[in-house]
C-alpha cells in the first residue's frame, strides 16, 4: 500500500448563529470565527501537502441565512482541489435541515457522499477506499454503520460517520452504534463527527472524533481543530491534533480560599487570566471566570455582580493587551467562612434568623412567601420608567425570572450565603 497523509475534520458549523452573548460582546469577531477556522484548515492542508481532507458532517448549522455561507464553503473546497487535494464529506444532522445544502454544487475533486444508502469512493492511486453515508433527515435513529459495506482487500479503508456512538453528554443520540461494532467492521480508520470534544475512542483500529473546528460558546472550551493522520505502508503511524480555532473559549477557575478582601481576589484573577491568555497562544480569548472557595471576601464579592465583572475586566487588562480577551461573565461560587454552629446557638434574632434560613433551604416548598415577595418587588422595579427594563435585560436575567415567580436555585443560594455572611459580621 502507498503512504499518504490526510486531514480529518468535522462539525464546521459554518456561520453558526450567536446565542447568549452579552451586549458588550465582540459579536462580529466571534461571528466570523467559523469562516476563519475553515480558512486555517485549508491553509494547513496545503502547507502539510496532505493528499485529501475528510469532513464527517455538519458543514453548516441548518439553513443558510443567505448564499454567502454556501459560497464560503465552495471557495474553501475550491482552494483545496486546485492545490491537488481531494475532499470527501458527509452531511450531518444540521446539514440535513438545510434545503439549500442539497442543491449545492461542489467543485470537481470534492465529493459529498449520498444519503439514501452507504456510498463508496475508491482512489486506486492511493490504494484508499472511503465509505460513508450522509444524513437524509435530522432525526436519524437507525444504526447507519450496520449497512456499511465490508472492507476492500488490499486497500486502506476509511469510514465516515456522523454519530453519537453509545452517547455523549450534551449531544443527541443520532446514528447510534457501539465501539465494538465499529472496531469489528474491518476498516482501518473511522472518521467520526457530531461530538464537539476531541476524542481518540480507540487506536486499534483508529476511531477518532476530531472535535469541532471552532468552539462556538463557553461550553466548548479549549483547543479546537482537526486531526492530521499519517499512514505509512497501509498503517496509521500518527494522529495529531492541530489547533485551527481563532477564538478560544475558556472557563477560568480562581481559588479564592482564604482571600481576605476583594483586592486579594482580583490579584488571583490577574494571574489566572494571564495564564489563560498564555495558553491561548495569541488567540482571542472569550472566557468565564468562576470564583470558588470559602473566604472572608465573600460578602464583598457577592454584593454587586455587575461591578465585580468590571473590576475583573480591569484586572485582566493589567496583564493583557486591550482587545485580547472578552469576559463573558463572573460567577461567584465562593462562600462565607462561617461558624454556623455558633450562629445557630445565639439566643437572639440572629440565631432565630439562621434557623429560619436553614429551614427554608431544607424545604423548598416553604419558599412560597419569599418568592411572592421577590416577584412583587421585581415586577415593581422592572415596570418603572418609560422603557421596560425586562426587554433590555433579556428573558434569562435573574430579575426577569423573579418577576415571573421563578427564582433559580443558584440565586437563592447566593442570597442565603450573602445574608449569612452579613449576619456573621453583626
Amino acid at each position: 500500500m502507498n503512504s499518504f497523509r490526510f486531514l480529518h475534520a468535522a462539525d464546521l458549523h459554518l456561520d453558526s448563529p450567536l446565542r447568549g452573548l452579552g451586549a458588550d460582546a465582540p459579536a462580529a469577531r466571534i461571528r466570523r470565527a467559523t469562516r476563519e477556522a475553515l480558512d486555517n484548515l485549508v491553509d494547513l492542508a496545503i502547507a502539510e501537502e496532505v493528499n485529501f481532507v475528510v469532513v464527517a458532517g455538519d458543514l453548516y448549522d441548518g439553513d443558510w441565512p443567505d448564499f454567502r455561507t454556501g459560497q464560503t464553503l465552495v471557495a474553501a473546497f475550491g482552494r483545496l482541489t486546485r492545490a491537488g487535494i481531494r475532499v470527501v464529506a458527509i452531511r450531518g444532522n444540521h446539514d440535513a435541515e438545510s434545503v439549500l445544502t442539497r442543491t449545492l454544487r461542489l467543485p470537481d475533486g470534492a465529493t459529498l457522499l449520498r444519503a439514501d444508502r452507504p456510498d463508496t469512493l475508491e482512489w486506486p492511486d492511493l490504494a484508499v477506499v472511503l465509505h460513508g453515508q450522509s444524513f437524509e433527515t435530522r432525526e436519524v435513529q437507525s444504526n447507519l454503520a450496520q449497512a456499511y459495506p465490508g472492507p476492500v482487500a488490499n486497500r486502506f479503508n476509511i469510514g465516515l460517520l456522523h454519530t453519537a456512538a453509545t452517547g455523549r453528554p450534551g449531544h443527541a443520540s443520532y446514528a447510534p452504534c457501539t465501539v465494538e461494532q465499529l472496531a469489528a467492521h474491518g476498516y482501518d480508520y473511522w472518521a467520526l463527527g457530531h461530538i464537539h470534544a476531541r476524542e481518540e475512542v480507540l487506536r486499534e483500529p483508529w476511531i477518532v472524533y476530531p472535535g469541532n473546528l471552532q468552539g462556538r460558546h463557553v461550553n466548548e472550551p479549549g483547543s479546537k481543530g482537526a486531526s492530521l493522520v499519517t499512514v505509512r505502508h497501509g498503517r496509521v503511524v500518527a494522529v495529531e491534533h492541530r489547533p485551527l480555532d481563532v477564538v478560544r473559549w475558556g472557563v477560568v477557575v480562581v481559588d479564592c480560599e482564604g482571600a481576605a478582601d476583594e483586592e486579594a481576589v482580583l490579584e488571583r484573577c490577574r494571574r489566572a487570566i494571564g495564564a489563560a491568555l498564555d495558553a491561548a497562544e495569541g488567540r482571542f480569548l472569550a472566557l468565564r471566570v468562576r470564583l470558588e472557595g470559602p473566604c472572608p471576601a465573600h460578602a464583598a464579592l457577592a454584593r454587586d455582580p455587575a461591578s465585580l465583572r468590571q473590576k475583573v475586566i480591569a484586572a485582566g487588562l493589567e496583564v493583557a493587551e486591550a482587545g485580547s480577551f472578552w469576559l463573558q461573565e463572573v460567577r461567584t461560587a465562593t462562600r462565607a467562612m462561617l461558624d454556623l454552629d455558633a450562629l445557630r446557638a445565639r439566643d437572639d434574632a440572629v440565631g432565630r434568623l439562621v434557623g429560619a434560613i436553614e429551614a427554608l433551604a431544607a424545604d423548598p416548598s416553604a419558599a412560597a412567601a419569599p418568592v411572592a415577595a421577590a416577584q412583587a418587588y421585581a415586577s415593581h422595579m422592572l415596570g418603572r420608567g418609560a422603557v421596560r427594563l425586562s426587554q433590555a435585560l433579556g428573558p434569562d436575567h435573574p430579575a426577569v425570572l423573579a418577576a415571573e415567580g421563578r427564582l433559580p436555585p443558584e440565586l437563592l443560594q447566593r442570597a442565603r450565603d450573602l445574608l449569612l455572611a452579613r449576619l456573621a459580621q453583626s
